[in-house]
């Protein structure tokens, strides 16, 4: 029997119609709108288009977004000068940057992302933020890992006590998301195994898993000879390949011993819009209680 599908992309849907409502509340409330601020470096396609989906995401539920462009070629100090001024507004607030990934290679992207402001920080890369949450008192979760945990929260697939498999150890997805589900609470309380590149023997590993979450970074790199029968299968990766879209897993294969498994496209990737949205909004609130 073929496994069922993840729908994130409906998931996501449900949460945004949620935040609808929770932001026009915050503005009748505070009389100001949630604000994201987004930076684009250069005009990379990919970068073009995450950009034009997660402003359209904002405007769907009524957050402001607002877009500054750089040339490729701009300068280090440039764009340090526009994330101060960034972290600064009032006037006009920013309650929300964004960096969006990759920047030019001249450009230290670590330490543009730890210039941004920790209230500010959507993302969740600021050291600040990282270290709230691996004690478990987060400000904000990454946008990815808080989309996949929901994931499994709304479509109640337990991981409390059940073995976690994680294939790669990414600063993005890989290691927050492990760290996220043996932290204590819903959605959480897993066992845990984070493997990468060096691990020995992975299919042993990943076919104890009673949750497979992939970002390795590999077309199809996942089969079903490595999954375990009945088990969730949570795909992170897309590629664009002569035969069209895919993930990390070889979908056609997997479905067919999986209990559960996310398409590619349509599965983590809306759900990392919403979570980016919910943590704008988030800042926001937090932001104006303090003013």
């Amino acid at each position: 029997m073929a496994a069922t599908i993840l729908d994130g992309k409906r998931l996501a849907q449900q949460i945004q119609a949620e935040l609808t409502e929770e932001v026009a509340e915050f503005i009748e409330n505070n009389g100001v709108d949630p604000t994201l601020a987004a930076v684009l470096v250069g005009t990379d396609p990919a970068s073009e288009v995450y950009i034009r989906n997660k402003r359209t995401a904002c405007e769907g539920v009524g957050i402001e977004s607002r877009l500054h462009r750089l040339p490729a070629d701009v300068s280090q100090d440039e764009l340090l000068a526009l994330v101060t001024r960034l972290n600064k507004a009032k006037d006009e607030p920013v309650h929300g940057v964004l960096i969006q990934l990759p920047l030019p290679s001249h450009i230290d992207a670590g330490r543009i992302l730890q210039a941004i402001s920790p209230l500010k920080d959507v993302d969740c890369f600021h050291p600040e933020n990282v270290g709230r949450m691996v004690q478990g008192h987060p400000r904000f979760l990454p946008c990815t890992p808080a989309g996949i945990q929901q994931l499994l929260l709304r479509n109640r697939i337990e991981v409390a006590g059940r073995r976690v498999v994680v294939v790669g150890r990414s600063e993005t997805v890989g290691k927050p998301l492990a760290i996220m589900l043996m932290n204590r609470g819903p959605g959480a309380d897993a066992t845990v195994t984070v493997c990468h590149s060096r691990t020995v023997d992975l299919p042993s590993v990943t076919r104890e898993a009673d949750v497979l979450i992939v970002a390795i970074g590999k077309p199809r790199f996942i089969t079903a000879e490595m999954v375990k029968p009945g088990a969730a299968v949570v795909d992170v990766g897309i590629h664009r390949t002569d035969r069209g879209l895919c993930g990390d897993v070889d979908f056609e294969s997997v479905q067919e011993v999986a209990g559960q498994i996310t398409p590619v496209p349509g599965g983590v990737g809306p759900l990392t819009v919403a979570m980016l949205l919910e943590n704008t909004l988030r800042a926001a609130r937090e932001q104006e209680l303090a003013r």
